[in-house]
């Protein structure tokens, strides 16, 4: 049975600029059970076939057959299934991973087995007591000779019962002795049916062999038998190969993988969680102090107070149920001028009434807010025009058709922020407006945007606009060291004269006090604590590069170790996924280490006299944050780690 069949087969490499032609169109034969020997000068390509036929690297043209399969057409993940079930490997540098034992290098391919092809490996330990290594099974490879580790690397390429086995002169690093040793073994291996291909310089090791050979700049130019043999047994290759499916085993050896790689590699492990733990700790540590922070200047501002008060008719009480429309008193523009004359206390005061509008300018109409307010709004509300000027009191009284417009009002009928629209005219209700102003820029505040509106004078809006002689609050600003409580109490008793109002219904009015001016505060508080929060994430977000850098060197360390575990059946996902559980696994280490030393730094804190708040939110945002900036910050390097050449990855010096 032919178990390769090659036709035409060539290979390029792209070097820079330039393409190296090393295979010039190689037809090659091998049958079941044949001990082949390849041999040729240095650079004849003979290394090159040898990855060709294990499926190491892929040919620029030509056909290649496997046991009667075309194989090119496959992806990678699938050659890579194909080298863990069918193909066995030795190199000549032996290959075996430095951290981890004996035992553990033989049973490398069995990880990377499909869940149903579990049960058809070798046992390693039985392996290894044929090689005559039982003894040594715990011991790294550092501690063996180089014979005894070729010999572990015979036996790692057996542990799948390989069709077929590929040595790259697997003597070539070895003593007399010992080569004589592991070509006994090869042949003995070949006697029980496996198929050899061995390329050596060697050429006293060709009587071993049943077929030399000889390859020279690229091209066969000798095959010959040294005696006929053809194995029995009949294997048989699937014709379609799949995606590994998912197994928990696989899984659990993925961790196990990730586990000894951070093992193995303590200095690089423990920096890596010191970067991490120290941008948690910070996060925890900044969102305690945010948080305490905001509730200190609640606290603070509750206690204090403010100048201002917002006066509000109450509401009608009828059957139990208050009506929005049936006022105990109604707020009137002369209740403004009243007020300001004849309560002490008073520094600015202004009416406020609004609706909704139909603003139309440059042939575009924006549906707005509308606020008519007093000459002493911008005082009141430090809301300054940041272009142009508020109108006075005399435009006020005279009910001019002024406005100033908000920067959204602005964006929607002119189609940019920065225009200034100052001296155009607008159309409100489908009355002209000039305007002298815009507004400061101030955001949203809670679910109200302040830059989309538009102010007129008060007179102007109740009388032209809004077509009502109702106010629907007064906002007044009381004059510093004035008791807020008496000056409250004077509007109501004032109001409620002026409304010729029994002095007992005080609840027709209401006085708020220090409304506007908490939100203020409570919004400082949270911008602080987002500033906090900021900086703590800044430092994780650094800690994360500083993983990424360091995933980026272990995979440069690492780049023999990638191809060895891809020439033994593991795929790109395979790789993928050791890397990123490497990665996320560190940050959430990190992450808890973090919890645990922010914590206790926040312990010290609380007996300097800081108010800090550790909320369970704040743990659980610290730690799901740590293992997402592993997820993040590993997948480009495992990537690249996944997209390795096996062939080149073995090479790399």
């Amino acid at each position: 049975m032919k178990v390769i069949e090659l036709k035409n087969i060539k290979k390029t490499y792209r070097l820079e600029r330039f393409n190296i032609s090393v295979l010039h169109g190689i037809n090659l034969e091998i049958m079941q059970g044949e001990f082949v020997i390849i041999m040729g000068p240095s650079g004849s390509g003979k290394s090159t076939l040898l990855n060709m036929l294990g499926l190491l690297d892929k040919p620029t043209e030509g056909s290649y057959k496997l046991a009667g399969v075309e194989i090119l057409k496959y992806s990678d993940d699938e050659l890579a299934s194909l080298r863990n079930q069918y193909l066995g490997f030795i190199f000549q540098q032996f290959n075996l991973l430095p951290k981890l034992t004996i035992l553990e290098n033989v049973a490398l391919p069995t990880i990377y087995l499909d869940a149903k092809d579990e049960k058809y490996h070798e046992d390693p330990l039985k392996l290894l007591n044929i090689m005559g290594l039982s003894e040594r099974i715990h011991h790294k490879p550092s501690k063996i000779s180089g014979g005894q580790q070729q010999k572990v690397a015979i036996a790692r390429s057996l542990v799948n019962n390989p069709l077929i086995i590929f040595a790259d002169e697997p003597t070539g690093n070895l003593d007399t002795k010992s080569t004589m040793e592991i070509i006994k073994i090869l042949k003995d291996l070949n006697n029980s049916g496996i198929t050899i291909v061995m390329v050596t310089h060697e050429p006293e090791l060709a009587v071993y062999a049943t077929r030399m050979i000889k390859v020279q700049d690229g091209l066969i130019i000798s095959d010959e038998y040294v005696m006929k043999k053809y194995s029995t047994i009949e294997e048989e290759l699937v014709t379609v190969f799949k995606r590994k499916s998912f197994s928990l085993s696989r899984l659990k050896n993925y961790f196990i993988q990730a586990w000894k790689s951070l093992v193995g590699n303590k200095t690089r492990s423990i920096l890596s969680i010191l970067g991490i733990m120290i941008g948690v700790a910070s996060l925890i540590i900044m969102l305690a102090v945010g948080t305490g922070a905001k509730r200190s200047v609640e606290e603070r501002v509750s206690s204090l107070g403010s100048n201002l008060l917002i006066v509000k008719s109450g509401l009608a009480q009828k059957s139990g149920i208050s009506s929005e429309k049936d006022y105990f008193l109604r707020l009137k523009n002369e209740d403004v001028d009243d007020l300001r004359e004849n309560v002490m206390g008073i520094k600015f005061i202004s009416g406020y009434s609004f609706g909704r509008v139909q603003v139309v300018a440059n042939g575009n109409n924006y549906n707005t807010i509308i606020e008519g307010v007093s000459p002493d709004y911008a005082k009141l509300r430090d809301s300054y025009p940041s272009i142009g000027r508020f109108f006075s009191e005399e435009e006020d009284i005279e009910k001019k058709k002024v406005v100033l417009l908000g920067e959204v009002v602005i964006k929607e009928i002119y189609g940019d922020r920065k225009f200034n629209p100052i001296g155009e005219y607008i159309k409100i209700n489908r009355v002209d407006f000039q305007v002298i102003g815009i507004l400061p820029a101030k955001g949203m505040e809670g679910s109200y945007d302040e830059d989309d509106k538009v102010i007129i004078p008060l007179n102007t809006a109740l009388r032209r606009v809004l077509a009502t002689n109702v106010l629907n609050h007064i906002d007044v600003q009381v004059k510093d060291g004035e008791n807020m409580n008496a000056v409250s109490e004077s509007i109501i008793k004032r109001l409620l004269f002026t409304h010729r109002m029994s002095p007992m219904k005080t609840d027709a009015v209401r006085v708020i006090n220090m409304v506007e001016i908490q939100k203020i505060m409570s919004s400082v508080a949270r911008t602080f604590s987002l500033l906090l929060c900021s900086i703590a994430f800044i430092s994780l977000f650094v800690g994360g590069i500083g993983i990424m850098n360091i995933m980026f060197v272990s995979v440069s360390e690492r780049t023999k170790e990638i191809g060895l575990r891809k020439a033994v059946g593991a795929n790109n996902s395979d790789i993928l996924f050791q890397f990123m559980i490497e990665s996320v696994f560190v940050c959430c280490t990190g992450g808890i280490i973090g919890i645990l030393f922010g914590s206790s730094v926040l312990i010290i804190v609380k007996f300097v006299g800081w108010d800090v708040i550790t909320t369970p939110f704040s743990v659980i945002l610290a730690f799901c944050f740590s293992g997402f900036t592993g997820f993040v910050f590993g997948v480009w390097p495992a990537r690249k780690a996944s997209r390795l050449n096996p062939i080149e990855a073995l090479r790399y010096d």
